[in-house]
């Protein structure tokens, strides 16, 4: 299957690369990863990343701004996406030919090539792998950004999805010379504006009859924080983490459209199954969805309590 993607890298000029919303270090991490990879290897190519972006990972870099007109003749890769709806810029859709690459549970097929590998503890790790597996250079900034996803997905190694692979992957990344002093500086340095965000969030913290630990914060709230959306709703979801006696624990919040961001942990669960039932998807112990309320948000927390009953 690698040897597929080289040979379409190989025969198109113009490369876009495309993720889902409201990306997280793993998606950006590949995406700008991979874009860097075929700068690296194939310096003629034409490559671009699209979608939106976060404060949060700002550092990393910014996405290109490319007319519709770029598409009719481009290959188009979409990343670290399990269904369609997540892809953020619907114009991969007028692509001449799709790659799709995704480390999540499979959900939906689509694209001219797929490569799902749900054993891999990020989507950088796979591309990683895949470059490596190929002979292609991995220069500084792509193995920066790969590093970024891997640790970041891998909850800083912690995860059981974290394996020997892992290690190796992110050595041979390492032989790139990348910094991982400033790597975590930006990632795990906060002001201490987010501390004491943080220490508020604490301090919201609810419990089920079953003990899943869980936040709700609504549009009003969410607007008198001064925060942007995805630093409350993934940003704050580990505040739970780590408590003894909590093996679930779940962020819901609430968007401008009323809307509710849910992302759920476990420490013990498959709670994939659930995630999915209401909309979502993602991995056994880290998965997210969005649903209609704060009352559908209630039953997703009755479907946990079973759970773990």
């Amino acid at each position: 299957m690698e040897k597929l993607v080289i040979e379409a890298i190989k025969k198109y000029n113009r490369i876009i690369i495309h993720r889902h919303g409201r990306p997280d270090g793993d998606a950006l991490g590949a995406q700008i990863g991979l874009k860097e990879i075929i700068k690296e290897n194939y310096p003629n190519k034409k490559v671009y990343i699209v979608g939106d972006m976060t404060d949060r990972y700002s550092f990393m870099g910014q996405m290109d701004i490319i007319p519709d007109s770029f598409y009719s003749d481009a290959l188009v890769f979409v990343l670290d996406c399990s269904e369609q709806f997540l892809i953020n810029d619907e114009r991969y859709k007028n692509a001449e030919y799709l790659i799709k690459i995704d480390h999540h549970i499979f959900r939906e097929s689509f694209g001219d090539i797929e490569i799902v590998e749900d054993t891999y503890e990020s989507c950088c790790g796979l591309i990683a792998d895949i470059a490596i597996k190929a002979g292609l250079k991995i220069n500084k900034a792509a193995a920066s950004a790969l590093y970024i996803g891997i640790v970041t997905d891998s909850g800083r190694f912690r995860y059981d999805s974290t394996t020997s692979r892992t290690f190796k992957i992110v050595s041979k990344l390492l032989e790139s010379n990348i910094d991982i002093t400033e790597i975590y500086n930006n990632l795990y340095n906060d002001d201490l504006e987010t501390i004491l965000l943080r220490a508020k969030f604490t301090l919201k913290m609810q419990f089920t009859k079953k003990n899943v630990a869980y936040i709700m914060t609504t549009k009003e709230e969410l607007e008198s924080m001064n925060a942007d959306i995805f630093s409350v709703s993934r940003g704050m979801v580990n505040t739970m983490a780590g408590i003894k006696g909590v093996d679930i624990w779940v962020n819901f919040t609430e968007d401008q459209n009323s809307k509710v961001i849910v992302e759920i942990r476990s420490s013990k669960y498959n709670i994939n199954p659930i995630a999915v039932k209401f909309g979502g998807g993602g991995h056994a112990k880290a998965s997210g969805a969005t649903v209609a309320s704060f009352e559908e948000a209630r039953k997703l927390l009755d479907c946990l309590d079973e759970l773990v009953k």
